[in-house]
């Protein structure tokens, strides 16, 4: 049995008529009547009574027809919806990314952007560790991240470098340099410091040992934080100064200041990485042409 089975069998049953449905087809009435009887016969039943002017469809023909239909309804969806997965616009698509990157104001927009484009696109977000991430992305449990890897950790993905971001320090309110719009990263020599843990992710750990030893010093740690937001709390109860990325200075937090780092400081690396192995999927090329819209 073949859809154009239902098809014909469904134009004669709507005619009544097997000369007026052949005609509406687009094809002879005799090879119509010849793929009828190939119907009924697979069938074993008869689905109509062969008048002298037309057919009525027998009970076996009644009980069939809403089947018949339903099935070319959901053969018109499977085909509808295969070529919407083609293109992307359906199906799942899971995205991480690391706590400091959600503050980056194109991480959303990049995401917003893909919701616009292809509302009915599944987008699962997971918020992650680099050092997670790349294993999410490795396994095949992540198609994308946003993530903040060091040379050689991305080996096997393909990424796509974000603009930098400047680092900008994070002090308590009270702090004898708050107020200032820019300082000097050596005035912060005796300062205790909130760090991400290097195992969560090596880039911005290193980064910010690097610039505090170029400027003279070794950064005394007081504290390693989880999350880059939570480093902001422990600096508004007064446990150190940090290191952040400058979007996450739109966390305006009681009890905290911030500002610039005087001179060339340091910045941190953000890229978009997915896994180079077999050809993309459309959902992955959709989200890919989002990021590259960013310029």
């Amino acid at each position: 049995m073949e859809l154009r089975h239902l098809r014909y069998a469904l134009a004669v049953a709507e005619d009544l008529h097997f000369t007026r449905a052949a005609q509406r087809l687009g094809i002879a009435q005799p090879p119509l009547s010849q793929q009828i009887k190939a119907l009924e016969s697979e069938l074993g039943t008869q689905l109509f009574h062969r008048l002298t002017r037309g057919v009525e469809l027998t009970e076996a023909g009644r009980a069939f027809m809403p089947y018949a239909q339903a099935a070319l309804a959901a053969a018109d969806q499977a085909i509808h919806a295969a070529r919407r997965a083609a293109r992307g616009e359906i199906g799942g698509l899971s995205i991480g990314f690391t706590s400091s990157a959600s503050f980056n104001p194109m991480v959303p927009r990049i995401i917003g952007r893909l919701r616009e484009r292809h509302p009915d696109l599944a987008i699962t977000l997971v918020e992650q560790t680099t050092v997670r991430l790349l294993e999410a992305l490795e396994d095949g449990s992540l198609d994308v991240a946003f993530l903040r890897p060091t040379l050689g950790e991305t080996d096997g993905l393909v990424t796509r470098r974000l603009p930098d971001e400047a680092l900008w320090v994070a002090m308590p309110a009270r702090h004898r340099l708050a107020g200032r719009a820019e300082v000097d990263l050596v005035d912060l020599a005796g300062d205790p410091f909130i760090l991400y843990p290097r195992s969560n992710g090596r880039l911005l750990y290193d980064s910010i040992i690097a610039a505090c030893r170029n400027a003279g010093f070794s950064p005394r740690i007081a504290q390693e934080a989880p999350q880059m937001a939570s480093t902001v709390n422990l600096v508004a109860a007064g446990v150190g100064v940090a290191l952040v990325p400058e979007s996450m200075c739109q966390l305006h937090t009681q009890g905290v200041t911030y500002a610039r780092i005087a001179g060339d400081g340091p910045r941190a690396q953000m890229v978009v990485a997915h896994r180079r192995v077999g050809a993309l999927s459309p959902a992955v090329r959709n989200f890919i042409a989002c990021v590259t819209a960013e310029g």
